[in-house]
């Protein structure tokens, strides 16, 4: 028992002093994570850091620059052009969320049911989602031409006049929204119809023995179950949408005048038409700000509802 109580306190003390020193022969990580963290300081704080700091400088290309504090958000602040490009941006997501999640949502109810052709006609219905935006804003600028456009000739059939389409200040962001909602309906289409794929069938037969409808068994039972899908749609083409530059910039560029000029596009010529690099740097803080704040409110949204019983958490 003696010999046994001095092997376990040896043991007792021999472990206390292998804790207290550390193991040079113990695994070490730090080598595998110090170029992650070089490459994402390289790849994206570097870039804010610097524009950060050059929002609070007056700087234009070609000229020294002079550090101007915040006179620069000062002077976004009243400054017209910036709030008319807010507005387009904001119009200009709102119509390219809420059109392609209409009809994505109904093609997706469409493509459920069982019918022949319907894998053929799935893989084209989404072949709008592999163009490339710079082909599909040429394609389209043809399209939407007064004279020669395809579009006024289609119209020409069912009695309407030809249109301006993009070549039109009242028109043109409607416009530009067609060619979004063309492009990323098939994107809707999919994330619902996973929604379907989960949906139980128990409750519809129940639904069906109580006397429902086709509406009625939408409204109460479908919309609710595919109600987190919906959102998760809602969520992505937000944050696409609010962001978009290159089709608007190819058939546009902004333009007529700035009836389609957004905050990309604005931002895009202040820096680099203009050489105004520290008012475009303030601009890109605002923004990035903005849409930091759109994706906060759409999560918080996200989490915030329980979709099983459609109550708060």
């Amino acid at each position: 028992m003696a010999s046994a109580s001095i092997e376990t306190a040896a043991t007792t003390k021999a472990a206390s002093k292998g804790r207290g020193k550390p193991d040079r022969f113990a695994p070490n990580y730090w080598p595998f994570v110090i170029p992650a963290l070089i490459v994402i300081s390289a790849v994206i704080v570097f870039p804010w850091v610097f524009t950060l700091w050059m929002s609070v400088n007056s700087w234009t290309l070609g000229q020294s620059q002079v550090f101007a504090g915040l006179d620069n958000y000062a002077r976004l602040a009243v400054d017209p052009r910036f709030w008319e490009s807010l507005w387009h941006t904001v119009l200009y997501t709102v119509l390219s969320v809420a059109a392609p999640l209409l009809l994505g949502t109904l093609a997706a109810l469409i493509f459920d049911a069982q019918f022949p052709l319907r894998g053929l006609l799935r893989g084209i219905f989404v072949m709008p989602m592999m163009a490339t935006p710079v082909a599909i804003a040429l394609v389209w600028t043809m399209m939407f031409h007064p004279q020669l456009g395809v579009l006024n000739y289609l119209l020409s059939f069912v009695g309407i006049g030809p249109q301006e389409w993009i070549y039109n200040q009242s028109s043109v962001i409607p416009s530009l929204v067609l060619v979004e909602t063309w492009q990323w309906t098939p994107l809707v289409m999919l994330i619902v119809l996973g929604g379907l794929a989960a949906v139980p069938r128990e409750p519809y037969e129940s639904a069906e023995i109580d006397g429902a409808n086709v509406w009625q068994k939408f409204r109460y039972l479908t919309l609710p179950m595919i109600a987190p899908f919906l959102m998760i749609a809602v969520i992505i083409r937000s944050i696409d949408a609010v962001k978009s530059f290159d089709i608007i910039y190819a058939m546009t560029q902004g333009g007529p005048g700035t009836a389609s000029e957004t905050i990309n596009i604005y931002l895009y010529n202040t820096a680099f038409a203009y050489y105004d690099i520290g008012y475009g740097s303030a601009m890109a803080v605002v923004f990035f700000i903005l849409i930091v704040l759109l994706s906060f409110v759409l999560l918080m949204v996200r989490q915030r509802a329980n979709w099983s019983n459609g109550e708060g958490r």
